[in-house]
């Protein structure tokens, strides 16, 4: 996530949309941190210690809380959220235990041959399934504060850079994925959602394969995801595609 918005914008604060922070326990020379955290809409501690933590919450204290999120590995939100929790008060949600999976080969599971770009018509199309993915998986409507304007913009956005993929039945969203953050090397997979009417069809497994195929042979990326470790499900197909977990996330949600 934070590679992806450096490769694009250095490391110039406004075209980043957040800041880089960084704490150094060695030469500067060496191009190594000991601690290394984004600030933006999302607060990600990449790297750290315990009381380089520190540094970082002593630092986000500074200012009022900004980020709708605290999210990137587990040792490193944890150990933030256990510092800024005495300050910022309770948390809407802490999910602790999020297995983070990548897969750089063939998917085990066929492509969805009809799974495929969302079309910069189809906006209107697409936009109800990317709003009820959302309430379902972060637990709030996208669309309040500003009725929508800004989620709408985020998901056009994603539609008109190839990254939203969807099957259509009816005019119909029956499935539907995104690739979020795309760095050189890794591509994120999210917002992986199939109809309610439709579940249990294998839909989610063979149209996240198709996701997985474009990023891995289509765009020569890692696949990566993560997923909260209670789906059970979700865990499920995406180790039946051929996922392997690689490390664990955990968000704090606000």
């Amino acid at each position: 996530m934070v590679a992806a918005r450096v490769e694009v914008a250095g490391l110039d604060p406004w075209r980043l949309g957040g800041e880089l922070w960084a704490a150094d326990g060695r030469s500067p020379r060496s191009g190594r941190f000991s601690g290394l955290c984004f600030s933006g809409p999302n607060l990600i501690p990449l790297r750290g210690n315990g009381t380089v933590l520190r540094s970082f919450a002593d630092r986000a204290l500074r200012r009022q809380r900004t980020c709708s999120s605290i999210v990137g590995p587990a040792e490193q939100v944890l150990g933030l959220w256990d510092e800024l929790t005495g300050e910022w008060g309770a948390a809407r949600e802490v999910r602790q235990d999020q297995p983070l999976l990548a897969l750089d080969g063939v998917p085990a599971v066929p492509p969805d041959p009809a799974v495929r770009p969302v079309r910069p018509h189809e906006l209107e199309r697409y936009l109800p399934a990317a709003v009820s993915m959302f309430i379902e998986e972060v637990g709030v409507d996208p669309r309040a504060g500003d009725g929508g304007v800004s989620y709408r913009a985020r998901v056009s956005e994603l539609i008109s850079s190839g990254r939203a993929f969807a099957r259509f039945e009816a005019g119909e969203v029956v499935f539907k994925a995104e690739i979020g953050a795309l760095s050189s090397s890794v591509g994120q997979i999210q917002g992986v959602w199939v109809h309610p009417d439709r579940r249990g069809e294998g839909l989610g497994a063979a149209g996240t394969a198709a996701v997985v195929d474009r990023l891995v042979r289509g765009m020569g990326r890692t696949a990566s995801l993560y997923v909260n470790s209670y789906n059970t499900p979700a865990l499920a197909v995406y180790r039946r595609i051929g996922f392997r977990q690689v490390g664990r996330y955990a968000t704090v949600l606000f």
